[in-house]
């Protein structure tokens, strides 16, 4: 039996706060040194080199930011797959977030080209490539773009009054809804096929055929945890109650996700035969544990409903989902990633303030547009 929420509603309030400030001062700077970027080339702004091509930017802003933003993508496998409709009120929340994780991570790709001019032979017709799961990836992000944007406008129009257009708009909706879980679940295994056709500059530990698996479970439990995590800040920093009716069950089944994925992951490094590079006194062993540490977390933090009902348990399961399956990117991509001898690569200043700038949009957008459109549920301010 699904249960009653109310109508979403703007938040109010007052755009100009110390948190906005902080994210436009990221914002300036990150600006600053893309526009320096854009005409010295990256050797002038970052640590990259021939033996690391792809460095904080991609493996951040784009490999873990696009999983960040799969919440969307895990809420509307239970509304609309999975028939879950009482999940309905985060759909918008969680879109939101989405949409702005996956633009901005389209655009961190734009940045980290280096002939950025030559971007729009990705989708000419002679220069385009079908055979390359990178051409697949592309193509894919960006029909997922425009597919949240569409899915996103019933909120633009409902705030402006413009009720036949958002009626027309909801007729093909589903469309755009169907395309919205099929896309994500596309390029999110892609993202794990680009590791195996990396080879051996993959550690043994992360080069799996079954990386494409491994990547699409773990960012459809990453888009829950996200979604825990995002729940809790916005309740916090907007003074409201959480809602943890809908964040107690959704969490359940996220733990039937996790030991899913734990047990596809284990199930292929016993397969492989190198379990025992995880008992090696090893950086990579180290990293491998306090990945699939993270994931194992949430089973002491909310196992029981009790705990699942406390909200601090579901933010901090939040945030260790979050750190895992970041860190399954990270390592298979960065961390763990060997280009030979001589390579060696850590990311400049310069890089980490440019992808605080992209988290910093993500941040801002959200305050403005939660306070100015109809995305959270409708709630009394509570008292300060």
């Amino acid at each position: 039996m699904s249960t009653h929420h109310p109508a979403p509603a703007p938040i109010g309030g007052r755009l100009l706060n110390p948190v906005t400030l902080v994210c436009g001062v990221l914002i300036a700077i990150m600006a600053t040194i893309l526009l320096v970027r854009m005409f010295t080339g990256l050797g002038a702004v970052t640590h990259l080199n021939d033996g690391y091509s792809w460095g904080l930017w991609v493996v951040v802003d784009v490999m873990v930011g696009s999983a960040l933003a799969c919440g969307g993508f895990s809420v509307a496998l239970l509304v609309y797959i999975f028939n879950r409709g009482r999940y309905h009120p985060l759909v918008r929340p969680a879109l939101l977030a989405s949409l702005f994780g996956y633009t901005l991570a389209g655009a961190g790709i734009f940045f980290d080209l280096g002939r950025w001019w030559n971007f729009w032979h990705i989708f000419w017709p002679g220069y385009v490539n079908p055979n390359s799961v990178m051409f697949e990836v592309a193509a894919c992000v960006t029909a997922y773009i425009l597919v949240m944007w569409i899915e996103f406008s019933p909120v633009v129009l409902e705030q402006f009054g413009l009720k036949v257009a958002k009626q027309k708009l909801e007729k093909v909706l589903f469309v755009f809804v169907a395309l919205g879980v099929l896309l994500p679940m596309m390029h999110q295994s892609s993202l794990g096929t680009m590791l195996v056709i990396m080879g051996s500059q993959v550690h043994a530990l992360w080069q799996t055929p079954l990386q494409p698996v491994i990547y699409l479970l773990s960012a459809i439990v990453l888009g829950w945890g996200v979604v825990l995590f995002e729940s809790c800040v916005a309740a916090a920093g907007y003074r409201r109650s959480i809602e943890v009716d809908l964040l107690n069950p959704m969490a359940k089944i996220m733990l039937g996700a996790i030991a899913l994925y734990l047990a596809v992951r284990a199930g292929d490094i016993a397969a492989r035969g190198v379990a025992g590079l995880a008992f090696e006194p090893t950086w990579a062993a180290l990293w491998f544990w306090i990945e699939n540490l993270a994931f194992l977390a949430p089973f002491l933090l909310i196992r029981t409903a009790e705990q699942r009902r406390n909200p601090a348990r579901l933010f901090l399961a939040g945030v260790a989902v979050m750190a895992g399956g970041s860190l399954v990117r990270l390592n298979g991509y960065l961390i763990t990633f060997n280009s030979g001898p001589g390579w060696h690569y850590f990311p400049a200043l310069t890089e980490v303030l440019v992808t605080a700038g992209m988290f910093a949009i993500e941040v801002l957008g959200y305050i403005l547009i939660t306070r100015r459109f109809p995305v959270l549920p409708r709630e009394p301010a509570a008292a300060a």
